[in-house]
């Protein structure tokens, strides 16, 4: 079926941003923010409507993401929805504003810290010169089925800084989890109560699982628990 061309100005400005980018920039192509704004001239907020398309699953590069890229570059990765379809370019359920009460849950089940380093909030930086602002993030985590949930983490500003898009792997975390041996199971699901651990060679596999959101932390700990009830049935 032949898409619709990104001219035709019926389409909204973000599905003809979209069908920009496939019929004259291409996947893994450059283009800059000049060259959106001279396609466009006649739409103001094109820049917004651009960014909008990440929602629906859009990779699009910036320098912060791809350092090979100059300032007023960007890269398009890869093409997500088909937003040109009627239904595909409605907002995502993940886009709904978090109320105080839903920020402040997902605060304490993280121990108010950056999920990715481990700072706490008004806490320096190791330079001294910068002190910690956590905010709440989306994060995309895949499924073991293959499908992406929308999760909520805390992260510093800091980590935030150009996560846009970031995924999180749960499946693969667990798998990981379940080819360790039942020592280091053991040893894993200690680190997972106390929420810290000490140098080991599971160094890796610690650092992928507290990137993870609530919800997904507590998959694997399920997980190990599990394990670890079945080495104790086995050894009795």
């Amino acid at each position: 079926m032949a898409l619709p061309s990104w001219r035709d100005a019926k389409l909204g400005s973000m599905a003809r941003a979209a069908l920009w980018l496939v019929q004259e920039v291409r996947e893994d192509e450059i283009f800059t923010k000049a060259d959106l704004r001279e396609a466009f001239p006649d739409v103001a907020q094109i820049d917004r409507r651009m960014r909008d398309l990440r929602d629906h699953g859009w990779k699009i590069s910036t320098s912060r993401e791809d350092p090979t890229l100059r300032q007023q570059e960007q890269r398009f990765v890869a093409q997500g929805a088909e937003v040109w379809i009627p239904g595909k370019s409605k907002a995502p359920k993940h886009k709904a504003s978090l109320t105080a009460a839903q920020r402040a849950k997902v605060l304490e089940e993280d121990g108010y810290l950056c999920r990715t380093c481990g700072i706490a909030a008004g806490e320096a930086y190791e330079e001294g010169i910068e002190q910690a602002v956590l905010n709440v993030a989306r994060r995309q985590v895949v499924q073991p089925d293959g499908e992406v949930a929308y999760q909520l983490v805390t992260e510093c500003k800091r980590c935030g800084a150009g996560s846009a898009g970031r995924q999180a792997d749960l499946g693969r975390v667990l798998e990981q989890a379940a080819a360790l041996s039942p020592m280091e199971q053991r040893v894993l699901g200690a680190w997972i109560a106390a929420d810290r651990r000490s140098l080991s060679p599971l160094d890796k596999l610690w650092a992928q699982y507290r990137t993870l959101p609530e919800s997904s932390r507590k998959a694997v700990a399920d997980v190990l628990d599990g394990a670890n009830d079945q080495d104790r049935t086995e050894r009795n």
